[in-house]
C-alpha cells in the first residue's frame, strides 16, 4: 500500500518552490566563481606571454 504524505499540496508547493529558488540561488553563485576563475585564468596566461611563454588554453 502507498504511504500517504502527510504535507499538504500547499505546503508540498511551497517546499518544492523554495528548493528551486534555493538551488537556483546555488546556481547563479557558481557561475559567478566559474567566471571569476575563468577571468583570474586568462590574466595569468596573459602575464607568461608577456615574459614570453605561451601557453595553450584547454
Amino acid at each position: 500500500m502507498a504511504e500517504e504524505n502527510k504535507m499538504s499540496k500547499e505546503e508540498q508547493i511551497g517546499y518544492h518552490k523554495g528548493a528551486i529558488s534555493t538551488l537556483i540561488n546555488e546556481r547563479n553563485e557558481m557561475i559567478k566563481i566559474a567566471q571569476l576563475t575563468e577571468q583570474l585564468i586568462k590574466a595569468h596566461i596573459e602575464e607568461l606571454k608577456k615574459l614570453g611563454i605561451n601557453i595553450q588554453e584547454k
